[in-house]
């Protein structure tokens, strides 16, 4: 059995491997050309806000009449002293915080159920034109294991009564039988043409976990015109190049083949599929269309340009395995409403309920119209900007969103909040092979020096195994940084200690988001923090060639060059850099330091020459450019000589390139060079 879990009477869902996505190269398709930026960071609150209503997954619309319109499945809705249903639907007032609202209509009064005793109804998608709305609503097995048929719905009262084919479901044999729609704003004005869009799942609203169906991977798009939304002979369906009346032409928009919690400690669910019945929210401000997806522990985000993408994952939001808290919860039936996204086009309300019934322990608080705030912000694609300097680009004021795989407490205020005591935890029950702690800017920074401070460690967790490593963020990818230093040295184990301040420096990078990562240690899979600093300040990179990955040198001229390791030739530590050559012309080992102007910096080097280099043609020094600044002159020698230049940064410049080298005398001649510094 690939997973374990906890239902039995109702759905208990909650929340870079390969993304696969496919688009259009029609040159007549709505929002094609979009005028800002992905996505830069986003933020989502750890617990959201109640409101006084009974149900769950609540698909919704708003109205031309500006009423938000929503259906539950399993409850009262928002009269919370009426009827139980499998379905019902209700007229929403108020704001986020403050919202009320009645029960309108439910069960037969809203729709059938088609496929016989072992099912019930269950809404997945509602969508205005104007005033007149529409609700997908599907046959849901009782045990939430598969989804064979689904239907639209008509309502032209705002809700009270309800119209469909009663002949038979507009889809079968479990084939776009999840159904929600594109939401274009207050009855959907929003909208680019005259079709509704509609986002479709094959098989299940979400993973199955006992196998009846394949888990759903693919998300489907049909669109159909806004008078014809019950006309099933009107849908035509993506085909990765246009359009299809034919489903079985259909394409995916989105191939996520990722699993999550391949296993857990505890007995819940685990190895879980990441599509699921959720929303596709267009942001107007931001011309990026939202998709909200979830699984048992996380929220997943995707965002793209048009409403057949190409979709990329942005965000995965983990909160961790069972149990949860009333400070710390995730949900299903992800969407964002459009009516509460506010008027910045960064801000909105995601809305995400939890069962009653199953391992998040949170009980009946969150079994309603749920939401908790959502920012995102736009990425800034413009070269940064910022000096080097002493200044924490992690401090809140820069923008900065701190980020984990998961975290305990569901609040990372701790990263950045200038104390090197305290811990906070990634524990959350995945037997995981990654933990990570870091930031995302909607900005580019350049970034050289990370510190990372430990917290609590114990046997079960806490620690690094084996030494932690800085990842940039580099076009939405995350990729290894070369010639990283850690100070001191991380043992890799539970002596790493408590509150512990580790250095990890780096060549300078120009990115949007920085971590550190590793391999958790421990019992129970777990590392620990109580701050992370991030720095762009005046360091040489790897002077002593002990750095992991590619070396922080660069080199010029034609002569053979490298780093020894572990040769016993290093002037201190293991390792040391080199140049050899039977030739002729300038050749050496150089880098880039960053700098502040008009302040004075002492470089320094240890250099042992062969026999064979002259008198004065080897050289140590300090450029601008191609202008040499203060230099030092070697030649033959018997063993390591310290070198040293001072030099006073010239008004305006911002980077200074400390070097060594020589002229090459056309006879076999080598340096070797080590712990180089700067002051």
């Amino acid at each position: 059995m690939k997973r374990r879990a906890l239902l039995a009477v109702l759905p208990l869902v909650f929340g870079t491997a390969a993304l696969l996505t496919q688009s259009s190269n029609q040159s007549a398709n709505p929002r094609e050309a979009a005028t800002v930026n992905a996505i830069g960071t986003a933020q989502v609150e750890s617990k959201g806000m109640p409101s006084k209503s009974d149900g769950d997954l609540w698909p919704s619309c708003w109205a031309g009449n500006d009423k938000l319109y929503a259906a539950n499945g399993d409850g009262k809705g928002f009269s919370v002293d009426g009827d139980f249903a499998d379905i019902a639907v209700s007229e929403i007032t108020g704001t986020p915080g403050n919202l009320s609202g009645a029960t309108i209509s439910r069960g037969d009064q809203v729709g059938p159920v088609w496929s016989g005793a072992g099912y019930n109804r269950k809404p997945t998608g509602m969508v205005c034109v104007g005033d007149t709305m529409y609700l997908a609503v599907q046959d849901l097995a009782l045990d939430f294991n598969d989804v064979p048929a689904a239907t639209i719905l008509k309502s032209t009262d705002h809700g009270r009564t309800w119209t469909w084919n009663k002949s038979k479901p507009m889809f079968a044999e479990h084939v776009f039988t999840t159904i929600w729609f594109a939401d274009f704003g207050r009855g959907g004005s929003l909208a680019p043409d005259g079709y509704v869009y509609a986002y479709g799942l094959d098989g299940n609203w979400r993973d199955s976990f006992d196998d009846t169906v394949a888990d759903p991977q693919s998300v489907f798009l049909a669109r159909v015109p806004k008078r014809d939304v019950q006309n099933r002979s009107a849908w035509k369906f993506y085909t990765g190049s246009g359009w299809s009346a034919k489903i079985a032409d259909r394409k995916p928009v989105l191939d996520d083949q990722r699993r999550l919690y391949a296993q857990t400690y505890g007995p819940n669910a685990s190895n879980l599929s990441v599509i699921s019945q959720g929303g596709v929210t267009y942001l107007a401000q931001q011309k990026r269309y939202v998709y909200t997806s979830w699984t048992e522990y996380t929220f997943e985000f995707y965002e793209s340009p048009t409403p057949w993408g190409p979709w990329k994952h942005f965000l995965s939001k983990d909160f961790g395995g069972y149990p949860w808290s009333t400070s710390k919860y995730g949900g299903y039936g992800v969407t964002i409403p459009s009516k509460f996204v506010q008027p910045d086009g960064k801000t909105m309300y995601l809305q995400a309920n939890v069962c009653p019934c199953g391992g998040g322990g949170i009980g009946t608080s969150v079994y309603n119209f749920n939401l908790r705030k959502l920012v995102l912000t736009p990425a800034d694609d413009r070269p940064a900007s910022n000096l080097p300097g002493a200044d924490n680009l992690a401090a809140p004021s820069t923008g900065a969103v701190a980020i984990s795989k998961s975290t305990q407490s569901g609040s990372l205020a701790a990263l950045n909040d200038g104390a090197r005591t305290g811990s906070e935890s990634d524990f959350d029950d995945e037997v995981k092979g990654a933990s990570w702690w870091g930031y995302e800017w909607p900005a580019r920074h350049k970034v050289n020096n990370v510190e990372f401070t430990s917290g609590a460690v114990s046997a079960e967790g806490g620690y690094f195994t084996g030494r932690p490593r800085v990842q940039v963020r580099q076009g939405r990818q995350w990729v290894e940084v070369g010639a990283q230093t850690v100070s001191p040295a991380y043992p890799g184990d539970a002596s790493a200690g408590v509150n512990t301040t580790y250095t990890i420096t780096f060549p300078v990078q120009e990115t949007d988001g920085v971590r550190v990562i590793g391999l958790p240690g421990g019992t129970r899979s777990y590392t620990t923090v109580s701050e992370v600093a991030v720095r762009y300040v005046s360091q040489l990179a790897d002077g002593g060639f002990e750095g992991s990955g590619k070396p922080a040198w660069r080199f010029e001229g034609t002569a053979a060059n490298g780093v020894d390791r572990g040769l016993g030739f290093a002037h201190s530590g293991a390792n040391n850099g080199w140049i050899r050559c039977t030739c002729t012309g300038w050749n050496a080992l150089y880098q880039n330091v960053p700098v502040v102007p008009g302040t004075t910096y002492t470089f320094g080097a240890w250099v042992n020459a062969s026999a064979n280099l002259p008198a004065d043609q080897g050289r140590f020094g300090v450029r601008t450019g191609t202008t040499d600044l203060a230099t030092t002159t070697f030649g033959a020698g018997t063993g390591y000589v310290h070198h040293e230049v001072t030099v006073k940064v010239p008004p305006n410049t911002h980077e200074l390139t400390v070097y060594t080298g020589f002229n090459a005398p056309n006879q076999d001649t080598w340096i070797q060079v080590d712990d180089f510094t700067v002051s």
